[in-house]
């Protein structure tokens, strides 16, 4: 009795044998299957994989296939499914490796570990123009964007409006994931903007007695009125004076942006007679918005206005980009005619 009871043990011992060994050798192929390369660049430098938003795994195999890199199509698919990445597709731009395991590249796709792009922007006026660059750069629709620049009501969680939401985005380059929406995208540049607007710059504008706004849309001005930075905290301090003063800015940049027309050179009558609350010849005080979105560097140098008496400053006659100051009437009118001279004797209208 007690020898076929350890008969049977033995062969029950052997038969978990084999099955652990079996198993054992089942792993390693399922191991060496997914650990072996599943994409092949074939000579390319770089693959990426853009999946829109709202794209099944249909798509992703399809997109891999039509790239001519997939080297597996059935073992993409089997792992693709044991690790529910099937049902799990996660939009986004993905910087693909060459030789990729099957392994590493359901991770990435399943975890939606995309590249961030970056995007940068400058040089711009109006936000409907900032809308286009990011639709080019993101999935994200320009309309989407523009619709949100243009709502007060959703501008009002910024503290901003139509008017004034220029201020809330700063020149520079920033990170985003591909698939970012028109909402994330704001968000997050007013976070970038809260981060920019630290205590040290709050306490220097209200010391020059001005709020951060009035500060983005005075730095607006300077940035159209030169692109020498060495004399920008100058011109600041020039308008400056003449807020202090109760005077009128008389920046001929406004009555430009009233007018509509960037391209002229030289700012006539007609222009300086807009009725428009952006004309700083007809009405007091700031303009009720940027007419640019001011780098960060313009801004500072607002902040670090130079403290002088000059009230007047026009273009130098030397084609060299800087500007003459004056503190009196009798001195700009001397330099101002020389200047016109200047437009005059080169045609410049």
């Amino acid at each position: 009795m007690s020898e076929g009871v350890n008969k049977k043990k033995i062969i029950i011992y052997i038969a978990l044998a084999v099955i652990v060994v079996t198993a054992s050798f089942a792993a390693i192929f399922v191991f060496k299957q997914f650990s072996k390369p599943i994409i092949d660049f074939k000579g390319a430098k770089k693959v990426e994989l853009v999946i829109p938003t709202g794209s099944d795994f249909t798509f992703v195999k399809n997109q891999l296939d039509a790239k001519g890199i997939l080297l597996d199509d059935k073992l993409f698919e089997v792992l693709a499914d044991q690790k529910n990445y099937t049902n799990n597709v996660k939009p986004g731009k993905y910087q693909l490796r060459d030789k990729m395991t099957a392994n590493d590249l359901i991770n990435m796709l399943r975890s939606g570990n995309q590249k961030p792009i970056r995007f940068t922007f400058n040089n711009i006026r109006f936000v409907d123009k900032l809308a286009g660059l990011a639709a080019k750069r993101m999935e994200l629709d320009s309309a989407d964007l523009s619709k949100l620049f243009h709502d007060d009501e959703y501008l009002e969680q910024f503290g901003f409006n139509q008017q004034t939401v220029v201020a809330m985005f700063l020149p520079n380059t920033y990170e985003f994931y591909w698939n970012t929406s028109a909402d994330a995208f704001m968000k997050r540049m007013f976070s970038e903007y809260n981060k920019f607007w630290n205590e040290g710059r709050k306490q220097k504008a209200m010391k020059a007695d001005l709020s951060i706004l009035d500060v983005s849309i005075l730095a607006s001005i300077v940035q159209e009125e030169t692109n020498r930075r060495d004399e920008m905290s100058r011109i600041a301090g020039v308008y400056i004076n003449r807020l202090q003063r109760g005077m009128l800015l008389q920046a001929d940049p406004t009555a430009r942006f009233a007018y509509g027309d960037f391209s002229v050179k030289r700012v006539t009558y007609d222009y300086l007679k807009i009725d428009s609350p952006y004309n700083t010849y007809i009405y007091a005080g700031l303009p009720p918005g940027p007419i640019c979105m001011p780098d960060p560097i313009t801004i500072d140098k607002v902040l670090d206005y130079e403290k002088h008496k000059y009230i007047f400053f026009c273009a130098k006659p030397d084609n060299s980009g800087y500007h003459a100051f004056a503190k009196t009437n009798r001195e700009h009118n001397r330099n101002a005619n020389a200047y016109h001279r200047y437009l005059n004797k080169h045609r410049i209208r």
